[in-house]
């Protein structure tokens, strides 16, 4: 992902971010890699509202997921977060502009 977010790429991260199940699973992540079997249980979810939460995650671009035998690992996209950070250190920097007079 480039170093700068779209309005649309902003919008789906921070909407993926919005929902506090998928805030728990991001917190879950933030230590590295887990297996979905690990996540369940961790975050007391049944497998299949886990897995609508990570689908969103996945496709929002802030998580990657590998598959190892029968079980699937997640973890958290360094790039997206960064990309994210940014966009928002951007923000930072202009949100204290004065706006340019008015003619009258």
């Amino acid at each position: 992902m480039q170093n700068t977010l779209s309005t649309d790429q902003s919008r789906q991260i921070l909407k993926a971010l919005a929902d506090p199940i998928r805030l728990k699973v991001i917190h879950a992540l933030a230590q590295g890699e887990r297996c979905v079997c690990d996540l369940t249980g961790d975050l007391n979810l049944p497998q299949s509202k886990l897995s609508f939460h990570l689908k969103v995650l996945r496709e929002a671009g802030l998580l990657t997921d590998r598959q190892s035998g029968r079980w699937i690992y997640y973890r958290l996209q360094p790039d997206v977060l960064a990309a994210l950070e940014a966009w928002l250190a951007e923000l930072r920097l202009h949100c204290s502009q004065d706006a340019v007079p008015c003619q009258e």
